[in-house]
């Protein structure tokens, strides 16, 4: 505790602190008890919580204090001032609320405060069974939990592991730099502590709604009483010579990561097929592991159509910088033992192929059940689907954004409020899903944040410097704020969020 204590940083609240060292509307970061603790004000109220995001550990003192709301400034998690509470993915796990006294014109942290608020649902199924064990069915069955719903939840999953860090199996995994333990999102005995029955290694074969009953691939059925879609999507396979020789490798599952590290150990040249995130990052984490990379991409600029040309740039130069060679306007024409073969006759040198050309959203048995899709499956502000009592979350719900139209995207954060959401829905809370889509890709030492959702054909404006990597580039449908990516602007892209959820003009540094 002694060491941990060198490393605190402001006012001691145990010993005391002026009430007006804390801005109305603002944050002070201080400590209490050996540990980092976050004050914030808003008028004659005070409020107290750990100043650690409990997502991957970001500092909410270098966030931003919205209403009664932190939010942290490296992957918009939320938390409750009040309660402490985490009422936004990415972080799952309330922070420490703390009390204190008021004396005079100062304030005293005096001790941790452990109850936790108890809530009774507007309304509660007979059971709810969630389809998928991603990020949108795992951050469903515990918001279920918290909301206070007692009934019977199964959470049925394909993927042989519980729901798991998927972000990191493209990232710090992938390169190296996360251990195992990163991986999973809770262990098995905090969904038997839950009373949550999770199903691995098990499909959904059909959905009955007029009996309200799925039928599963072990060839159990099981009765609903509310049920949540969230079956993910499925990487687009490459259909050309070689596609499926045994060096040719695609990345959606924490088996298909470990399979890649596993060659990755043996190899000392990668090819990736695809200039997207996902085959960015996965450039990245190769190069990391000291494997030669060549990417090859359809377009001229890499991630142009998210980005702008400006920031796919940048991307790429950063790339390039560390090792990384482009092959870009190629597309493969055929894998061969050690190398791929390019459409201009070009042949790279590999022993390690990676995949990365987009997902298809497993919409199938959502289709059969008479379930309305379009490219997903439609759902209203609230994600439930045409047919009452069935919600659909994640990659494969294409709802209605109050800002850009109706829309899908493939965002984990997106995934997990989708189920936080749609969970409450369930229980009746009427609450529309109206967050701006978020997502972050890393690439070397350039991290970039992106709060909306924006189009190929946005009119893209770059505030700040680019090549110093401490700019937004701000995109704009007509006079019309669509998205902003923000890169050492951490902060920036938080105030960009709020805007878009309030119709807001916003304006960066």
């Amino acid at each position: 505790m002694a060491e941990a204590s060198q490393n605190l940083e402001g006012p001691d609240f145990e010993k005391g602190c002026d009430i007006d060292k804390v801005p109305d509307g603002g944050i002070l970061l201080g400590h209490a008890f050996g540990e980092a603790v976050l004050v914030a004000r808003r008028g004659d109220e005070l409020f107290a919580i750990a100043a650690t995001c409990t997502h991957y550990g970001g500092p909410l003192a270098k966030g931003l204090m919205v209403d009664c709301t932190v939010r942290c400034p490296w992957h918009h998690a939320r938390f409750d001032l009040r309660t402490g509470e985490a009422i936004a993915a990415p972080a799952l796990n309330n922070v420490t609320r703390y009390k204190f006294d008021k004396r005079g014109q100062q304030f005293f942290v005096t001790g941790k405060i452990d109850e936790k608020p108890v809530r009774n649902p507007k309304s509660s199924p007979a059971s709810v069974v969630i389809v998928g064990a991603g990020a949108a069915g795992g951050a469903a069955v515990e918001m279920l939990r918290r909301e206070g719903y007692q009934g019977p939840v199964t959470l049925i999953g394909a993927d042989e592991f519980l729901p798991y860090d998927r972000p990191n199996l493209s990232k710090d995994y992938l390169a190296g730099a996360a251990p195992e333990e990163w991986i999973p999102l809770r262990s098995a005995d905090f969904y038997r502590e839950h009373k949550i029955d999770a199903i691995t290694s098990t499909s959904v074969t059909a959905i009955d709604p007029g009996a309200k009953r799925v039928m599963l691939s072990d060839g159990r059925a099981l009765d609903y009483g509310a049920l949540l879609l969230a079956t993910g999507a499925t990487p687009v396979r490459l259909l050309i010579p070689g596609h499926d020789l045994p060096h040719v490798c695609y990345l959606r599952t924490l088996a298909d990561s470990r399979r890649i590290i596993e060659k990755a150990k043996s190899a000392k040249r990668a090819v990736v097929i695809g200039a997207s995130f996902i085959g960015l990052e996965v450039a990245w984490s190769l190069r990391e592991r000291k494997l030669e990379v060549a990417v090859v991409g359809k377009d001229e600029v890499p991630l142009e159509k998210a980005l702008g040309r400006d920031l796919g740039e940048l991307a790429r130069e950063t790339h390039e910088a560390n090792g990384v060679k482009f092959h870009l306007g190629r597309t493969p024409a055929a894998i061969q033992d050690r190398y791929v073969q390019l459409d201009d006759g070009t042949k790279l040198n590999c022993d390690l192929v990676v995949v990365g050309i987009g997902v298809r959203p497993n919409i199938a048995i959502a289709e059969e059940a008479g379930i309305a899709t379009d490219n997903g499956v439609l759902v209203d502000e609230f994600l439930e689907t045409n047919v009452p009592g069935i919600f659909a979350a994640g990659d494969i719900a294409c709802w209605p954004d109050p800002r850009a139209g109706r829309i899908r995207v493939e965002h984990w954060v997106v995934a997990q409020r989708h189920g936080q959401a749609a969970a409450r829905n369930i229980l009746g809370a009427r609450e529309p899903f109206i967050m701006p889509p978020f997502f972050w890709s890393n690439h070397f030492d350039l991290h970039i944040h992106y709060a909306g959702h924006g189009s190929g054909k946005d009119q893209a404006i770059v505030s700040g410097n680019l090549k110093g990597k401490h700019a937004s580039v701000i995109f704009r449908t007509g006079d019309k704020l669509a998205a902003v990516a923000s890169v050492g602007r951490d902060l920036e892209n938080l105030k960009a969020e709020v805007a878009l959820e309030r119709g807001e003009e916003f304006r960066a540094l």
